[in-house]
């Protein structure tokens, strides 16, 4: 059995290595439970911090995508990476702006959804001038919005755009806010809080994430990422940030069994 003294050694250096902040009550049921699998995954979540490609606000933002993503949720780490993101130095537009970008992966239903509906009509020879009609006026131009809000076009959004234009219009305003808010008011900075690099790489994280696993998307981002400058080591950051969803498997198990473990003990049970 593991002694105080080594739970008191591997608190302290969580601690040294991750911050006092990150250490919530998942952390400290697995400590107690299983110290030997705590300083296994202490090892894990600490090579990020110690090669550093990213700065700390912004592995903190990158670990926000991940946990707030509508796949995920995670609401422990929610809280502590906003907290430490605080600390280092980011604003509330910035942390915003990571839930705004972070709120658009429900469009997948449709990147995944309309071209399979499409090739499924192809398949069953039906409706075949409503999938291959030309845009209209009003589509070439919500083409050219996109383009150049989102700086960026590809093949998958060519089916949704023709099928459904009101959606993607509406789409369209939802997922470009992030590019282009004015946070300042000053009319001058109507480009939201982020770097495009940094809001390539919030997409990369939650498409990238165990509970997504969007490969098309993930490489689209990838692409677009090292466009705005990125690194091929800021990009494998992102990924091992993400790999740290895994540890929430214990984070959440933990203080279950810790408890229920007390509880039969008292009973005798």
């Amino acid at each position: 059995m593991a002694s105080d003294q080594l739970r008191e050694d591997l608190k302290n250096q969580f601690t040294a290595q991750l911050g006092a902040r990150a250490f919530h009550g998942g952390w400290s049921s697995l400590l107690s439970l299983d110290p030997a699998f705590f300083s296994a995954s202490l090892s894990l979540a600490s090579v990020p911090r110690q090669k550093s490609h990213l700065s700390r606000k912004n592995q903190a933002l990158i670990s926000l995508a991940v946990d707030s993503a509508a796949t995920h949720l995670y609401a422990p780490g929610i809280r502590a990476h906003v907290a430490e993101a605080l600390q280092e130095g980011a604003s509330i537009h910035e942390i915003l702006e990571v839930i705004e970008l972070s709120s658009t992966l429900g469009i997948h239903a449709c990147n995944i959804g309309v071209p399979l509906l499409v090739e499924v009509l192809k398949e069953e020879g039906i409706y075949a001038e409503e999938i291959s009609r030309p845009f209209d006026e009003t589509q070439v131009k919500l083409k050219e919005e996109f383009t150049k809000k989102r700086g960026y076009w590809h093949t998958f959004w060519e089916d949704f755009l023709r099928l459904d234009p009101e959606f993607f219009s509406a789409y369209l305003d939802f997922s470009s806010l992030p590019w282009t808010k004015d946070i300042n008011g000053d009319g001058k900075s109507a480009k939201g809080a982020l770097e495009p690099k940094m809001k390539e790489l919030v997409y990369c994280a939650f498409d990238c994430a165990s509970t997504h696993l969007y490969v098309s998307g993930l490489k689209l981002h990838m692409k677009n990422a090292l466009g705005y400058g990125a690194t091929p080591q800021e990009i494998i950051e992102v990924l091992e940030i993400a790999t740290l969803l895994s540890l929430h498997t214990a984070h959440v198990a933990a203080p279950i069994i810790e408890e229920l473990t007390a509880t039969g003990s008292r009973t005798g049970a």
